[in-house]
């Protein structure tokens, strides 16, 4: 009798990956690598603006445990106070006054460096003199200006030595001078980095350029209007939009030096949130007059990627 044999069907092989899986595995390479810093941008960004903007809409947030939908009464509120008023118009001018004189200094600097009138030693110095105001931080600066422009500091014994003021002046405390001493010492601070900026930027444009002018007869005016301008304003323009930003969102000299005073001559939209967040506790319009304040930045924002776009 014979047996029977069944032979097993060999075990089946592993199926190649098809082309379209092998294409899309490669196309996820990339987010995959990416992953990361969005889950960062996300948890960072995204999730505390949401949330602000969530507490805007809502009344007694984070002080109560049930807070109410309140709609826009906040940015009613916030848009119909005075003080958010003041606010407004003192951080246009700070912000105004800031960026012409930063660009106006920094433009000024930069071509006396640029230019071949001193010698690299005297440049070497005049370099690191101007600097120095940009490698402060601002807790430094604002100790140090509220100590030169006190009633009994250097500024008033200077003016008083040379005759122009008879009584010290109190730079801090008078509300009609505040602003514009608080808007100066931002100025001194934030100018070196237009000054850097421009010089990189006139440095970059071609000697032949002037050359060319020379031969059509061009003076020393016609050519800084007609060449140096020119060639500068892709710079200009994306530094005057990044210091609106910087400006726009100037708190820690601020705070230091005034505290919005006297009598909110000196308040700020950024002071302004501040006090009603944690001097006041409320939160809720705090996180309105934050989603305003960022809506305001968002426009400057979309300027700029705009203008980075045309480049």
């Amino acid at each position: 009798m014979t047996s029977l044999t069944v032979e097993k069907p060999p075990p089946a092989e592993p199926e190649a990956p098809t082309r379209t899986t092998k294409n899309l595995a490669r196309r996820l390479v990339p987010f995959g690598y990416l992953s990361p810093t969005v889950v960062l941008i996300v948890v960072l960004m995204v999730v505390p603006i949401i949330m602000v903007i969530s507490y805007s809409f809502r009344d007694n947030v984070i002080v109560q445990e049930n807070s109410v939908f309140a709609g826009f009464a906040n940015y009613t509120e916030v848009l119909t106070d005075p003080d958010f008023t003041a606010a407004l118009k003192n951080t246009f001018i700070f912000i105004t006054v800031s960026m012409v004189a930063h660009l106006l200094l920094g433009l000024a600097f930069a071509m006396m460096l640029n230019s071949g009138l001193l010698s690299g030693v005297t440049k070497a110095i005049f370099r690191v003199v101007y600097v120095l105001p940009w490698l402060f931080t601002i807790a430094v600066i604002a100790v140090i200006w509220r100590l030169l422009l006190d009633p009994a500091g250097v500024v008033n014994y200077v003016l008083q030595t040379l005759g122009i003021v008879q009584d010290g002046v109190n730079w801090l405390g008078d509300p009609g001078s505040a602003l514009w001493v608080v808007t100066f010492v931002n100025i001194w601070s934030g100018y070196p980095f237009f000054m850097i900026s421009l010089l990189a930027g006139l440095q970059g444009i071609p000697g032949e350029l002037y050359e060319a002018a020379s031969v059509d007869g061009a003076n020393p005016w016609q050519k800084f209007w007609n060449v140096t301008i020119p060639q500068l304003r892709p710079v200009i323009i994306s530094m005057a939009v990044l210091d609106l930003i910087w400006t726009s969102q100037q708190f820690a000299l601020i705070w230091m030096m005034t505290g919005g005073g006297p009598l909110n001559s000196t308040e700020m939209l950024s002071t302004f949130t501040y006090k009603l967040a944690f001097s006041e506790y409320e939160f809720a319009t705090a996180s309105a007059s934050a989603v305003i304040v960022l809506l305001l930045t968002m426009i400057l924002a979309f300027f700029y990627v705009r203008q980075q776009r045309e480049r």
